[in-house]
């Protein structure tokens, strides 16, 4: 890896601070207006910026330490440069490094140390605590595997081809990729690449989608003819693995609160071939109440901090505060109790979050079962992310006849 254009220096810097000066930005749709804005880019460089970007984003806790200072608007170019002295890349120096002491930075990198667990694992102090807490001694290993680079998964459209017959497509169009094992709809890419571009994604053979995201839908058990309600629907991935699942027979309808989530999801149910999706948005809770009792299948995939999914949202991390762990571990409980109520007697639910928090997902759904003792847990899984993917969690409940 390599930073020797100035455009993608230029180019990183102005990303890494439209992500963390401006209000609501998030990483991966900052990268991608980037990379929409600068289409002479070569593939290599657009994996140089990408790449960086990402890293500097997750190492950020790291790099201040190794900088003496915190980030702020005016010394993200010098964050740039203890980036790549701390990964050893090789870089210009260009006229925006000049006047960046570097010798502070390699005196700190020579001590191969760092004075702190949250340093080391650059996360915030309060969830380096957190996870202390709610995870034990196995929190610094899957700190360590979130830190990490997520693959890139893709769940293949069984209701247009298989996981082999996917391989075989992407292969005529350069891509390289092979099953994952346990997953039988999951198709996993040698190396990252732009498949937003193949023909395969724009005839609706894939969606990307993490392999235990991919779980969810399985583990909700649903049957061809019947009812399935998704709760929390959001664009629809896990909608759409419903649809293929189901083989486009039965209803499936999707709920969300963001009008504009739900027209997402319909652009994708086109291109699937997925044609047994309803979208209707929540506006009020009359939404809710006209379908107490009427599904098979009750899909709460609730909002969550997303603490299972810092591989690939690493700027979450440097968003999100205790508070706002305690304000959404309220909202899950009022989504669970309320939304609860649409499945039918003795029809089954899966409760799920990509958090790896018990206190966002065991602790919730026995909770949820003290209050509520006509519903019983059938099993739960939590999938965490030392085993090479999204962290996940699901539990499957039964509404007692």
């Amino acid at each position: 890896m390599e930073l020797i254009h100035r455009n993608l220096a230029i180019g990183i810097h102005d990303a890494l601070q439209e992500t963390f000066f401006e209000k609501n930005k998030y990483a991966d749709k900052v990268i991608e207006r980037l990379l929409k804005a600068h289409r002479k880019w070569g593939s290599q460089d657009r994996a140089v910026v990408s790449e960086i970007f990402y890293n500097i984003i997750r190492w950020k806790r790291r790099l201040e330490y190794y900088m003496g200072e915190s980030v702020k608007p005016n010394n993200v170019y010098k964050l740039i440069v203890a980036y790549c002295l701390y990964s050893k890349t090789n870089y210009k120096r260009f006229e925006e490094f000049e006047g960046i002491k570097i010798a502070d930075i390699t005196t700190k990198l020579k001590k191969g140390t760092v004075p702190t667990k949250s340093i080391e694992h650059s996360i915030p102090e309060w969830l380096a605590e957190t996870l202390e807490k709610e995870l034990g001694p196995i929190w610094e290993k899957e700190m360590k595997a979130l830190n990490e680079q997520a693959p890139t998964v893709l769940r293949a459209n069984s209701l247009k081809t298989s996981a082999k017959e996917l391989i075989s497509d992407l292969a005529d169009e350069n891509v390289v990729a092979y099953t994952v094992k346990n997953y039988p709809d999951a198709v996993q890419l040698e190396e990252k690449k732009n498949v937003f571009l193949t023909s395969a994604f724009k005839d609706g053979l894939f969606e990307v989608q993490d392999a235990t995201s991919q779980k969810i839908g399985y583990f909700l058990d649903v049957k061809e003819g019947q009812r399935v309600v998704d709760v929390c629907a959001g664009a629809g991935g896990k909608t759409l693995h419903l649809a293929a699942l189901m083989g486009n027979k039965g209803q499936i309808i999707a709920l969300d609160i963001y009008e504009w989530k739900l027209a997402e999801l319909k652009r994708r149910a086109k291109r699937a071939g997925a044609h047994n999706i309803e979208t209707r948005m929540i506006s009020d809770n009359k939404v809710i109440k006209r379908l107490h009792e009427t599904a098979d299948r009750l899909l709460i995939d609730a909002p969550c901090s997303g603490l299972g999914v810092l591989k690939r949202n690493p700027d979450s991390k440097w968003k999100i505060d205790q508070a706002f762990i305690d304000r959404i571990k309220k909202e899950q409980q009022q989504i669970i109790q309320d939304y609860s109520k649409i499945l039918k007697k003795g029809g089954k639910m899966v409760y799920a979050t990509c958090s790896i928090l018990p206190s966002e997902n065991n602790e919730q759904v026995a909770e949820f079962l003290k209050n509520n003792p006509d519903y019983k847990l059938i099993k739960d899984e939590k999938i965490m992310p030392s085993q090479g993917y999204d962290g996940f969690y699901m539990a499957l409940i039964e509404r007692l006849a």
